[in-house]
């Protein structure tokens, strides 16, 4: 389902997604409103996009979007002013919520804005990303909870983490040429792109 967000005192415009070329969605998801898709996206069954309170929400090119991802953001504005607290910065603009290129939120993942997860990251299942930043090349491992923090370049968080402080944050390991999963996002990349490709080929 691609559709309009509806008019309220905290979203004064009314949004049609933008889809990328080579994007695929699948018709059990939901993306609505404010939402920009970019290219050879992936976004699976029961997945939802929801630009409808905060926003814009941004999706960047060859990220897949798996069954049950939540991305959604608290109000960024109310009454036709913005609510600065609930936007992030990338590259010049604001957004809501801001997912990178190449990123892999794997099922059940949520990112609520405020909320940044940039370049070349894979999120893992059941990941809760809220007021928080990872940077690129990370690994958030399945279970783990980001609070209000920042996540450095080329770090791994270990499984079931809650990270909460920035000392906390800033304490993650760094991904080094024996950590096991330092190629997962390769493979579900790989994976999800092909899936995307297909399935638009397969309604055409």
């Amino acid at each position: 389902m691609i559709e309009k967000n509806i008019k309220t005192d905290f979203s004064a415009k009314v949004s049609e997604p933008v889809i990328g070329s080579g994007t695929f969605v699948h018709p059990l998801a939901a993306v609505i409103g404010n939402v920009i898709l970019g290219n050879n996206v992936m976004v699976a069954p029961t997945a939802c996009v929801r630009g409808d309170e905060g926003q814009p929400l941004h999706v960047g090119d060859d990220t897949n979007v798996q069954d049950g991802v939540v991305i959604h953001a608290l109000e960024t504005e109310l009454d036709g002013k913005p609510v600065e607290k609930n936007q992030v910065e990338v590259g010049g603009k604001k957004y809501a919520v801001y997912v990178g290129n190449r990123v892999s939120l794997a099922h059940q993942a949520q990112i609520h804005g405020p909320a940044v997860v940039m370049d070349n990251t894979f999120v893992g299942m059941k990941v809760l990303v809220f007021k928080s930043v990872v940077g690129k090349n990370c690994v958030i491992e399945p279970g783990v909870i980001l609070m209000g923090v920042k996540v450095a370049d080329g770090r791994f968080v270990p499984v079931g983490s809650v990270i909460k402080t920035q000392d906390e944050a800033d304490a993650l390991p760094l991904i080094t040429a024996d950590y096991p999963l330092k190629d997962m996002n390769k493979g579900v990349l790989h994976v999800n792109k092909a899936l995307a490709k297909e399935y638009l080929a397969a309604i055409k």
